[in-house]
């Protein structure tokens, strides 16, 4: 009886004390939105500081705090791509306290419009206002997958022509509308709206692309609104946003393993004050690389990037705002990769082997960026951004070029010995490790080039209103000059047994000696009108281009001039354009832009610029759940450019080469849906569909200097460009994980000019590739993460440029940790 009445006493004594401690706590409750779109923002982290109280919004942008001891609290939202937001809360007992957060997209950092300066968007919220093609990957859309293989991100974006090439996306070869692909020369790359193609009048080649993975978010803009960036205007432009200094201390830490000896770092850590702001980030990607050498030897690479931002600002309520940014950052790599690739037969037996031939071949390079950013807002209505940049690329790709059996005969080019290797069979032989008869069999080229470029931009933004019109209107120019030094050699070696071994190291400058230099200056105008449902936005674009080549010849290695050949090419062009957009309703809205293409010629004498007129017409459709957009392109090209490239099967001068007449026309689709409607669901599963259909012909006949287009014949299909594109995007999302899946089938693309049924010896293969990432919450701060590329292990030819069959990446698995503080 004892017991029983000291178990009922203590009973009691439990249940009164929970019932007080009930009694003496509150909660939290509210919504999470994106200022100006006004959409939820689902699964933001929400906590309060200094205690382990904390939750994540639900698929609505709903959250719920429970069991809050009455007091006075700091409540900080955050989430990926947005700013973190604070406020002080008063908790008290019995009641719920109802705190709805607008939290602002963190694209730049700077306040209100002057983010239009400095972006192709303006974030997620200016989609809606640009009248053309334009296309904003969020901090949340990029952390998916983590790639660092810009290939893979692009991949749910309409429009591009995309052409792997070593399956890390190392040098990416990426085109928009049928402006051809080869490495991403016809288009405008920047980061932070700033040029970044190692020189991009004099070599626009971009063997220099930046790191995919360091970046919060990725912009790509097409049509008549691209022509305030330039210098390419046919295509569009993909402006890659890097890491943002935060509006308070935070820092990320990722961390990852997987095949083929694959190792990941990427940390950074920033703060901010009233007046001053920093960030310091690396991210260090390696892999031993899944091609096999016929040596074992590693086929990777080891990329190391490094950024650091100082920002120092007055109040942001100042009378005068003033911000100004300083930005540094360097990338090294050494990649062991090689232009060799295999024979149909070899290909077919073992897709991922390299022949003995190029197991010396290696990339070494070296970037460096400087940037200065200063911004001021003297009036309420004006505002100017201006930068000073400078970038510097040095690398040298020691690759096997040539292969020679008999001296009598002379060296032959190892694309010539792939193409028909029984016609070569004792060069092929000497590819493949038979010991050489001969001591100088294979020719090394030493292609060492520096670059820079360099510059000053500055736009000014005016904005008027009144109740019947907003008028925006930009002005801007840029004073840049850039170079590309050329100082190149061949060594040789021998085969024995497999091994090669140095018989003779050339003399630097005896093979290429070339500095080519371009001045250029460009302004733009842009006016944006809106008047009630429509906008109007004319612009036009001005660039002023001289580009100077100095051969130095092969015999004045110390450039003194004897044997000097100095070329000039000048080029000046008014480039025109004109948006409209038409908003029929809050849902409903339509488009159409016109504009002149243009792509400087280079240094060449008799190259053209590139010259072409520019149509789109589309329609946007907004209902919540369901989002679509369909857009018609015509780009009627009077001169279209072509880059000798080594790179895509050219002779590797570098030289821009006339193509003549070209239409391209195209069909961009994109569907976005959300299949969980319901106001109490806990999850979400958005679904995105994404159809390009491109048909790009030559309209005349001519003899082509350009290898991959030959003897062009009228109607004849430029070479690697897919006609249809498909590609499929689908998340289960949760507060606590989500699971994603895309995937992409490419048509096979010719790799020549021609028409009818493609000869499967001058093809690509059909592909259809798929990825899935899992992402695993085990706390606010800490997620695990694991991924596998081409979960069916298709095996696939991406390229037969520049020498034989290259294979797409195999199945890849990652696994990793994401941590957050």
């Amino acid at each position: 009886m004892r017991i029983s009445k000291n178990y009922t006493l203590t009973t009691v004594f439990f249940l009164l004390s929970y019932n007080i401690s009930i009694a003496q706590v509150g909660k939290i409750q509210g919504l999470v939105v994106q200022k100006d779109s006004q959409k939820t923002v689902p699964f933001a982290n929400v906590f309060l500081e200094g205690t382990d109280i904390g939750t994540f919004t639900d698929a609505k942008g709903v959250y719920l705090l429970n069991n809050i001891a009455e007091g006075n609290y700091t409540l900080i939202i955050s989430s990926v791509g947005y700013e973190s937001g604070k406020l002080l809360v008063s908790v008290k007992s019995q009641e719920t306290t109802r705190i709805d957060f607008v939290i602002v997209e963190s694209v730049v950092e700077l306040p209100g419009i002057i983010v239009q300066r400095v972006t192709l968007t303006g974030g997620m919220a200016g989609l809606e206002d640009i009248p053309g093609s334009a296309y904003y990957l969020s901090p949340k859309e990029l952390g998916k997958f983590g790639y660092n293989d810009v290939n893979r991100t692009l991949r749910l974006i309409p429009g591009l022509n995309v052409q792997e090439e070593d399956g890390f996306g190392l040098r990416p070869n990426i085109g928009m509308r049928g402006t051809g692909s080869e490495r991403s020369s016809k288009i405008t790359l920047m980061e932070d709206g700033v040029l970044m193609a190692p020189a991009p009048y004099a070599a626009p080649a971009a063997y220099y692309f930046p790191t995919i993975g360091r970046m919060q978010a990725v912009e790509i803009l097409k049509g008549a609104s691209q022509i305030k960036y330039g210098p390419f205007t046919t295509g569009g432009a993909i402006n890659l946003i890097s890491t943002q200094i935060p509006t308070d201390f935070r820092g990320v830490l990722k961390v990852s393993a997987g095949s083929f000896g694959n190792r990941l770092v990427h940390t950074n850590i920033g703060d901010s004050g009233d007046n001053f702001g920093f960030l310091v980030e690396t991210y260090q990607n390696s892999s031993n690389g899944f091609k096999e050498l016929d040596n074992g030897e590693n086929t990777g690479f080891d990329k190391k990037d490094y950024l650091a931002k100082i920002k120092i600002n007055t109040n942001t309520g100042a009378k005068v705002y003033q911000a100004l940014t300083f930005k540094i950052g360097q990338t090294t790599e050494e990649s062991n990769e090689t232009y060799l690739g295999l024979t149909e037969s070899d290909f077919n037996a073992t897709p991922y082997r390299r022949y003995a031939g190029s197991q010396l071949d290696v990339m070494i390079s070296r970037q460096t960026q400087l940037q200065l950013r200063h911004v001021i807002r003297p009036l309420e209505f004006m505002d100017v951004t201006t930068t000073a940049y400078r970038s510097n690329f040095r690398r040298n790709w020691y690759k096997l070029e040539k292969v020679q059996s008999d001296p009598t005969i002379g060296t032959i080019s190892i694309a010539n010995v792939l193409a028909d290797p029984g016609a070569y069979s004792n060069e092929f032989a000497i590819l493949n490790g038979i010991t050489s008869a001969v001591d100088d069999a294979l020719y090394l080229r030493n292609n060492n080039r520096d670059y820079f470029a360099m510059g000053l931009q500055s736009t000014i933004g005016l904005h008027f209103e009144n109740d019947i019109l907003i008028h925006d209107l930009e002005l801007g120019f840029r004073v840049h000059k850039d170079q590309i030094d050329r100082f190149q050699w061949f060594d040789q070696y021998k085969m024995e047994n497999g091994v090669m071994e140095l018989t003779n190291k050339g003399i630097p400058g005896t093979e290429s000696n070339i500095v080519e230099t371009a001045n250029a200056v460009a302004a733009f105008a842009q006016y944006k009108l809106t008047y009630g449902k429509l906008t109007a936005t004319p612009g036009i674009r001005f660039e002023s281009v001289k580009a100077e080549r100095l051969d130095y010849g092969k015999d004045d290695v110390n450039r003194t001039g004897k044997d000097l050949s100095d070329k000039v090419n000048n080029v000046d062009v008014f480039i025109p354009g004109l948006g409209l957009d038409y908003k029929f309703s809050k849902r409903l809205s339509g488009f159409i832009g016109i504009n002149r293409g243009f792509a400087p010629p280079g240094s060449k004498e008799g190259t053209k610029a590139e010259k072409s007129i520019n149509y789109e017409a589309g329609i946007r459709a907004n209902y919540g759940y369901l989002s679509t957009q369909a857009i018609f392109f015509f780009n009627d090209y009077s001169n279209l450019l072509g880059s000798d490239l080594t790179a895509v099967g050219g002779n590797g001068s570098a030289d821009q080469i006339n193509g003549g007449e070209v239409d391209v026309k195209g069909l961009e689709l994109l569907v976005a849906y959300d299949f969980v409607q319901s106001q109490q669901a806990k999850f979400r599963i958005p679904l995105t569909l994404v159809y390009t259909f491109t048909d790009a012909k030559f309209k005349n006949d001519f003899d082509s200097q350009f290898d991959p287009w030959g003897e062009v014949k009228k109607g004849d299909e430029l070479p690697y460009i897919s006609n249809h594109q498909l590609a499929l995007g689908i998340s289960f999302d949760h507060e606590k994980f989500s699971l994603n899946f895309t995937g992409k089938y490419s048509d096979k693309m010719r790799t020549e000019a021609g028409q009818g049924k493609i000869p499967t010896d001058k093809s690509t293969d059909n592909s259809l590739i798929g990825d899935v990432s899992i992402h695993y919450k085990l706390n606010t701060r800490i997620s695990i993460i694991g991924g596998i590329k081409n979960i069916t292990n298709q095996v696939y030819s991406v390229s037969r440029r520049p020498s034989g069959l290259r294979p797409g990446l195999p199945r890849s698995i990652t696994i990793g940790l994401n941590a957050s503080f």
